[in-house]
């Protein structure tokens, strides 16, 4: 982290009460099995997209160095530390399997809970965002 420069490495503890709640009880999965929860940040105030390229190049660079370290199959995320890398989704004919690549890591077994109630509440998906939860496709 030293020679990257600007970031930042922020564990979370999980336990305790958290461990206790069912993965399934709410949309929040990451709960029994897990110990902490990692929060990746750069902040910068300068100007410039060299600048940015850089500092974005370096965050990417620990979350890398980081994988052998952390959750696998998939990778896990939390929602509220957001990270268009890991996808996002254009809303067209594919827009569930679009949404499923970032939605597992978000939520993991509770994903297509979610799916179902967007597709029941906003059928329409007006409610978007690059990633938020998708329809299931229309049947006609």
């Amino acid at each position: 982290m030293t020679e990257l420069g600007k970031t930042g490495f922020v564990f979370n503890p999980y336990g305790g009460k958290m461990k206790e709640i069912s993965s399934s009880e709410t949309p929040f999965p990451h709960r029994s099995g897990n110990l902490y929860k990692i929060q990746y940040s750069v902040n910068w105030d300068e100007p410039g997209a060299e600048l940015e390229k850089n500092y974005t190049t370096q965050i990417r660079s620990l979350f890398s160095y980081m994988t052998p370290f952390v959750s696998k199959n998939p990778r896990s995320a939390f929602l509220n530390y957001r990270d268009l890398d890991i996808g996002i989704n254009s809303f067209g004919k594919d827009i569930y399997e679009e949404g499923k690549v970032y939605g597992v890591k978000y939520f993991g077994d509770n994903f297509d809970r979610l799916v179902k109630v967007k597709t029941a509440v906003d059928p329409e998906n007006f409610f978007r965002n690059e990633q938020s939860i998708p329809t299931f496709p229309s049947k006609a």
